[in-house]
């Protein structure tokens, strides 16, 4: 199975983020200083990549969760399958 970069875009990494608070109003001043992006519009996916070029350990331990919890979900849900379900 072949995956390309399409495989893994997420629309809300493409989502402006809008003001409603200091700390979004900080992240989205920051990246778009930062970046620079073209149009002008800060995104989630801008942030990000703001935040992982400094704080890549921050992005890390929300990956490590992620995966650890999306782990556990998957062993839970074999352990509820039926017996006769060839999972």
């Amino acid at each position: 199975m072949s995956t390309d970069q399409s495989d893994y875009e997420n629309g809300l990494l493409k989502k402006v983020i809008t003001i409603d608070g200091e700390l979004k109003e900080f992240l989205i001043n920051y990246a778009g200083n930062k970046l620079q992006p073209e149009n002008d519009e800060v995104t989630v996916g801008i942030i990000l990549e703001a935040i992982a070029s400094e704080f890549p350990e921050l992005l890390l331990a929300v990956a490590e969760e992620n995966y650890l919890r999306g782990y556990a979900k998957g062993l839970d849900d074999i352990s509820l399958a039926p017996e006769n379900n060839n999972v």
